[in-house]
């Protein structure tokens, strides 16, 4: 278990400002992760990698000469945000634009994708790619929905090394698509992981048997198998990749691959060795020449207790870039050249040093209304911190267990980004604004994102003006509703939180229209929440990093779900009291 922080929600950020303590000659800090700590090539195309922490080497211990230019680095199993993703990159970027890459997961996809959109808006020319390489969590047809996990660093590599020999974005882009495209990884597992403050794993495995087909956030596996012999293992993780090779590969025999066969955080090298001797001998007696193989703790799941194996089917272009020189905190290979050391303050106006805004301009009326929203979000973040243990439990059935770090990250971020908004003498739209960004920015993975966007949704038809009334709230909500489910992609019954934020929006429209005050429609709304999230234990996942695990979610609401309902009874507190 993880017996070494301060406060949970903290752990995060003091492990990455520790990180580039230790590491000054590769890395230096800046907002929301690191870039290299050489000086940057002009016209170079930046490749910034990044998602949750947890999984270290990965992000932020694989940035460096030869790899990753710079790393966003999210909460714990969650994404960084949108606005870390930015910054990292208009750090790291040195005009011949950026590549983001990441792994396939839905806060992360949203997060990178925000951050593309608004990166070249600026006119940073900007492409990402999510990495998909885990052939347990989708089928062969469906294999852009598989998630990534240690096939991201022949995706890094291919790509970074790629970038270091000049090659246009575009360029650089395509390459990190085909390393995708011959990389395969299966991993198991003999227990789970723990998050720091928590007092138990995310999923637990009987003594004598393992979880088949693992992901990299504490999520279990697809399937349980008797505990193997350390060959037996081997033969499993050979056999599974065998069975699935890429287009262009007809055989393995007369094939060369990149062989990564990674610990998952307890397995201990000698461990590692004693599968690896016989991985390479199955690969060898299939015909495969190994290339550069790698054994060790790559990609990381705290303290999980497995391993995965890593297949990258290479040619001359792939070897090429897989063989190239690289020199990270967590990753050497050959010799790269001596670079000068950055100008640290060579890139101070490339990120916003958080003074503030000026004053706002407000009616009277829309600052009164601000202070209710105030009311409520203070309310949101002592409804949160009550539960955050019971939503981490409910996430941790089939997801990754982090749903109650991050809204609490989430909801004191929020609320502390509006009582300063409200200093500044702000309205309900700019209150309400500063409050959305900062919970999507502090807590980031889906949840942060799509917590954004209803709040600025709700601001946007408030107004800075107005008295805002229980038509245009009773609206607001609504196109809330519409732009989660635009952002996300969910619909009803996909058991997210759109089960319970659709049928409140509708509700909640559906009273005001009828006449009724703004505090006795929201409680009805909230009623129907309530019943909505409970629904959901009844309902298998098609969405997000549960969706491998369905038939285990069932009988357990969905956690998103549930926060949501509890949240908006909280807000009824804040309306009943303002009347």
């Amino acid at each position: 278990m993880t017996r070494l922080y301060n406060d949970p929600a903290a752990f995060a950020d003091e492990a990455l400002e520790g990180f580039a303590a230790a590491h000054r000659r590769w890395v230096r800090p800046v907002p929301g992760g690191v870039v290299r700590a050489t000086a940057k090539t002009p016209g170079q195309v930046a490749v910034v990698i990044g998602g949750g922490s947890g999984h270290y080497p990965a992000f932020s211990g694989l940035v460096g000469q030869g790899l990753a230019h710079g790393a966003a680095v999210g909460n714990v199993f969650a994404s960084p945000s949108a606005q870390q993703i930015r910054t990292v990159a208009r750090s790291a970027e040195s005009g011949g634009g950026v590549l983001l890459l990441y792994g396939n997961y839905a806060g992360d996809v949203l997060h990178f994708g925000q951050a593309a959109e608004r990166l070249n808006a600026e006119g940073t020319a900007t492409r990402t790619f999510a990495v998909t390489d885990d052939l347990s969590s989708a089928a062969p047809d469906e294999a852009h929905k598989r998630r990534g996990i240690a096939g991201d660093l022949p995706v890094f590599k291919a790509a970074a090394a790629a970038a270091e020999q000049g090659l246009p974005l575009d360029e650089v882009a395509r390459v990190a698509a085909y390393a995708n495209a011959r990389t395969r990884s299966f991993g198991i597992a003999f227990s789970g992981c723990t998050l720091p403050g928590a007092d138990h794993p995310l999923f637990t495995v009987p003594e004598d048997r393992m979880a088949v087909g693992l992901g990299i956030h504490g999520e279990p596996g697809i399937g349980e198998a008797a505990v193997p012999t350390a060959d037996e293992a081997a033969e499993l993780l050979v056999s599974t990749l065998l069975k699935e090779l890429p287009d262009g590969v007809t055989a393995p025999d007369g094939q060369r691959a990149a062989v990564i066969l990674n610990g998952l955080g307890s397995v201990k090298y000698e461990e590692l060795f004693v599968v690896y001797r016989r991985v390479a001998r199955l690969l060898a007696d299939a015909g495969v020449q190994t290339v550069d193989p790698e054994v060790g703790e790559l990609v990381t799941s705290f303290d999980m207790a497995g391993i995965s194996l890593t297949l990258t089917w290479l040619d001359d272009i792939l070897e090429a870039l897989w063989t190239a020189p690289a020199d990270a905190p967590a990753y050497r290979k050959g010799s790269v050249p001596e670079a000068v050391a950055a100008d640290e303050d060579e890139d101070e106006a490339s990120y916003e040093t958080g003074s503030g805004p000026e004053p706002y301009v407000a009616s009277d009326d829309s600052r009164n209304a601000a202070a209710t929203a105030l009311d409520a979000l203070g309310r949101i973040k002592e409804t949160v911190d009550a539960h955050a243990d019971e939503l981490g439990r409910i996430d941790a059935v089939a997801g990754d267990g982090d749903h109650g770090i991050g809204m609490q990250r989430g909801s004191s971020a929020a609320y502390e980004a509006a009582l300063h908004a409200q200093e500044l003498g702000a309205g309900a739209h700019s209150l309400l604004t500063a409050a959305g960004d900062a919970w999507a920015d502090r807590a980031g993975g889906t949840s942060g994102a799509l917590w954004g966007i209803i709040l600025r949704a709700v601001a946007d038809a408030l107004g800075d003006t107005e008295r805002p009334t229980p038509a245009t709230i009773a609206h607001g909500v609504r196109q809330a509703s519409d732009g989660v489910r635009r952002t996300g992609g969910a619909q009803v019954g996909d058991k997210t939180m759109v089960d319970v934020l659709v049928p409140f929006a509708e509700t909640l429209v559906q009273q005001v229209a009828e006449g009724a005050d703004l505090t006795a429609a929201w409680a009805g709304a909230a009623d129907v929440a309530e019943q909505a999230a409970r629904d959901t234990a009844r309902l298998v996942p098609r969405m997000g990093r549960a969706r491998p695990h369905a038939e285990k979610s069932l009988g357990t609401p969905d956690a998103g779900a549930h926060s949501l309902a509890l949240i908006v009874r909280a807000v009824h507190g804040a309306l009943a009291t303002c009347q």
